[in-house]
């Protein structure tokens, strides 16, 4: 065997990339797949989620309606010919409402979980694998961080700028990227110690190359389960900013701004107005849920397989 032989093998971790890791890679693919297919409530769940995904991006080009300009005339009109959920307080139709708030709504939550995972599994991955003051100093800022109380923090960063999907994104991501960060740092104390990571540093292999390579890819499993769960969160928040008034500015909406208006007119007995947000609301985050226990059972199948 070769010199180029003999590094490849000390340096790879097992896996993917490795000796023969490629055919265990496609192994433990497929028992992931079967793990999760054979999970019917997050199959369920998945298709929830596909299937809200099209109706809010989708059902807009196949159901035209107007979400700019208020039709007074036109308020608070009961679910009937034309109108299939009634129209809102100012006379938008309230189907195609719920469809525009849908895009509001996943496209934040998505953005928000996509930056919170990125930021905390950086984070998370150098100060595990760094170790010493490094980690201790990173992860002092991590707990201060958490010590501040989640809501308090969303609604200073909410109130100093202005509200638009952008900035809602960074604003949920930077209160959620603590908990990603937490966990791939325990994923990459565990890690940091394999005899492939340690091969790979005495090799003058450089070290974010070792975390991106060692340590981040073998931390996937719990970033990618992280992430589900971040989504559904991020959607609980950004309703919760909504009903607070600190949303999008009309006339764009999400759900959380349309069940806050809704709740206005609970006892003018106008249900169309809070249920259909409401149930969507609920609806996503569980689907979401069941993704992500879905998606962690498969993950601890294939590694116990393994």
């Amino acid at each position: 065997m070769s010199l180029e032989n003999v590094t490849a093998a000390l340096t790879e971790p097992p896996g993917p990339a490795g000796s023969g890791g490629e055919a265990a890679g496609e192994r433990g693919a497929r028992l992931r797949l079967r793990a999760f297919a054979d999970n019917r409530l997050a199959v369920a769940g998945l298709v929830v989620v596909v299937l809200l995904t099209l109706f809010s991006f989708v059902g807009p080009l196949l159901y035209h309606t107007d979400q700019i300009h208020t039709r007074l005339t036109m308020e608070t009109l009961p679910p009937g010919p034309g109108h299939p959920l009634g129209t809102d307080n100012v006379g938008y139709d309230q189907l195609g409402r719920l469809m525009a708030g849908g895009q509001t709504t996943l496209e934040v939550a998505f953005g928000a979980a996509a930056f919170a995972v990125i930021v905390g599994v950086l984070w998370g991955a150098t100060a595990g694998y760094l170790g010493g003051i490094a980690d201790g100093l990173m992860m002092r800022i991590v707990d201060a961080l958490l010590a501040i109380p989640a809501l308090l923090l969303l609604l200073f960063l909410a109130t100093v700028f202005r509200p638009s999907v952008v900035m809602l994104i960074i604003v949920v991501g930077l209160t959620a990227w603590l908990v990603p960060a937490r966990l791939v740092r325990g994923e990459a104390l565990s890690l940091r110690n394999r005899e492939y990571v340690l091969a790979a540093r005495a090799m003058g292999v450089r070290t974010p190359t070792i975390i991106y390579r060692h340590i981040v890819t073998n931390s996937i499993g719990t970033i990618i389960v992280n992430a589900t769960f971040q989504v559904a969160d991020a959607i609980l928040v950004v309703a919760a900013l909504s009903f607070l008034g600190l949303g999008v500015s009309p006339p764009a909406t999400n759900w959380g701004a349309m069940l806050s208006d809704g709740l206005n007119y609970t006892f003018s007995g106008y249900w169309w107005l809070t249920y259909p947000p409401g149930l969507a609301i609920v609806v996503t985050v569980v689907a979401f849920n069941l993704i992500g226990d879905g998606l962690r059972d498969a993950f601890g199948l294939s590694a116990r397989l393994r």
